[in-house]
């Protein structure tokens, strides 16, 4: 080969490699895109349990306010009839 067949070879090769190393760069990119799209579904998935975990809190709140008053109640009655 001559010199200017070799360097005609050389520019393809480094036409190659700068290709390849947009590539890369490009799917790196969609790569990062993905892992923040996990995370966010992640995110959304611990929001939704979150959410699920107040409405339970709350049912049990009432549960325990509606226990409170049943035992106050029971209480005074027995108390009333203890007096009487």
């Amino acid at each position: 080969m001559n010199f200017d067949q070799l360097v005609g070879e050389q520019l393809k090769t480094m036409d190659k490699l700068l290709y390849l190393q947009s590539e890369i760069e490009r799917c790196q990119e969609i790569k990062q895109q993905l892992i923040q799209l996990q995370d966010e579904t992640k995110i959304l998935s611990v929001q939704n349990e979150i959410e699920n975990m107040k409405d339970e809190l709350t049912k049990i709140q009432q549960i325990f306010e509606q226990q409170t008053e049943d035992v106050i109640k029971t209480y005074e009655e027995q108390r009333v009839e203890t007096v009487s």
